[in-house]
């Protein structure tokens, strides 16, 4: 029997195919960072209206790990070293309850502003990191066209793209979910969109005046682009402030975390008032294939501990914002020799923020025992595509969903108000 890998090489060439086709894939209304294995992308609108962020648990996340189906007793035979003791457990009922690392979300738990969704995933099983991130994030099963359902989202909400629709930041990365027809632009990170000089407002306005007039002299293609990059830099250098003003309402985020950093900078952006209508967070770090205890709580409490300073630092923004949580797989029932889990089936996708009817879970719960296991994997009972959409149509009421998630079955559960 070959030894559990600490991390796939699935996963990694995954993650290489991502930033290999965002070098010139884009989509219309988007702002990409990247944070050590944290990525996100940012998609700018106009107005107050409410705003999604979807953190993407990239490497499979154990949904069994993170909300525990205590009631199951094929749960506690399946891992004798890893399982969760029920009396660990955060805001029980009586199948589920909290792994104990969720702690800095229990007073937004208390306050219903936190829910779970489990037995979630795609309606077909899908154990390739590559070719489940692809089909998640396309969430169009059976077409060829790669185009995203986050792209998709913003072609329903936009009115008018400009320069700031498609532009990626710490790297040439999109994810899948954002995949789509229009052109991006790529920079290393946002404070580099402000040009050169952006301190010295009488050697910017020479450089830039000049760079203006040979761009429009040249014409064509590149005099487009470099018209279009000047002004981006005009609007970039009036956003950085906001962004770089750190943290407000004294929020705490954890240190040494990619996943806060990009928060943080989110919130920044949603506080600049530019009109940012959806956030998309990739996640890394959650291909546990051994010691799941230790990982698992390492992931969690990062993510928890992210999720409520982020909730903090928005201040009276917080209520515009859901946050929703998806993975492209969950993990298998039974523990492996290496103290972890592999590559499974159902999963969880956790809701937090504006419009949740929280502080309990979620589920058309499918149960643990053989019988009811898809190849020694929770089974799938809802299709991830359907809580996304009933977040879309509680917080987006002018999309038509049925473009977003073609041939969808919509089956709402009611955690949306």
């Amino acid at each position: 029997m070959t030894a559990p890998q600490e991390c796939c090489a699935d996963y990694e060439v995954s993650r290489r195919s991502v930033l290999k086709a965002a070098g010139l894939a884009g989509m219309a209304g988007v702002v990409t960072s990247m944070f050590g294995d944290v990525m996100t992308s940012t998609v700018f609108g106009s107005g107050e209206s409410n705003i999604l962020v979807v953190v993407s648990l990239r490497g499979g996340a154990d949904g069994l790990s993170m909300v525990v189906p205590h009631a199951e007793p094929a749960y506690y035979a399946a891992r004798p070293t890893t399982a969760i003791a029920p009396s660990r457990l955060l805001f029980p009922d009586a199948t589920f309850g909290l792994h104990p690392a969720f702690a800095a979300l229990s007073p937004a738990w208390l306050l219903g502003q936190v829910a779970v969704v489990h037995a979630t995933g795609m309606a077909v099983p899908n154990r390739s990191h590559f070719e489940a991130m692809e089909a998640v994030e396309d969430a169009d099963p059976g077409t060829a066209a790669r185009v995203g359902w986050l792209n998709r989202m913003i072609g329903g909400l936009a009115t008018s793209p400009d320069l700031f629709d498609g532009v990626s930041l710490g790297n040439a990365i999109m994810p899948t979910a954002l995949q789509g027809p229009s052109p991006a632009l790529a920079t290393e990170e946002f404070a580099s969109l402000r040009g050169p000089f952006a301190t010295d407002p009488v050697l910017r306005k020479r450089i830039t005046d000049s760079l203006h007039t040979q761009y429009r002299k040249h014409g064509g293609l590149v005099g487009r682009a470099g018209v279009g990059a000047l002004a981006l830099t005009q609007r970039a250098s009036a956003i950085a402030g906001t962004i770089d003003d750190g943290p407000h309402s004294g929020a705490l985020y954890p240190k040494d975390s990619s996943l806060s950093e990009a928060l943080k900078t989110t919130a920044g952006l949603i506080r600049a008032g530019v009109g940012v209508k959806a956030v998309a967070v990739d996640s890394g770090g959650w291909d546990q294939h051994v010691e799941l205890g230790y990982r698992v709580d390492m992931t969690i409490k990062d993510l928890a501990k992210s999720l409520a300073a982020f909730f903090v630092d928005l201040g009276p923004h917080a209520g515009r914002v859901t946050v929703v949580t998806v993975s492209e797989f969950g993990r298998r029932l039974q523990e492996n020799g290496a103290g972890g889990v592999d590559h499974g089936y159902g999963n969880m996708m956790l809701v937090m923020g504006g419009g949740v009817k929280g502080g309990r879970y979620y589920s058309r719960w499918p149960g643990l025992s053989a019988g009811k296991q898809v190849d020694g994997d929770l089974a799938v009972t809802t299709d991830y595509r359907s809580v996304l959409a009933e977040i879309l149509r509680s917080r987006f009421s002018a999309l038509n969903t049925s473009k977003i998630f073609p041939g969808l079955s919509y089956d709402p559960l009611g955690f949306m108000s």
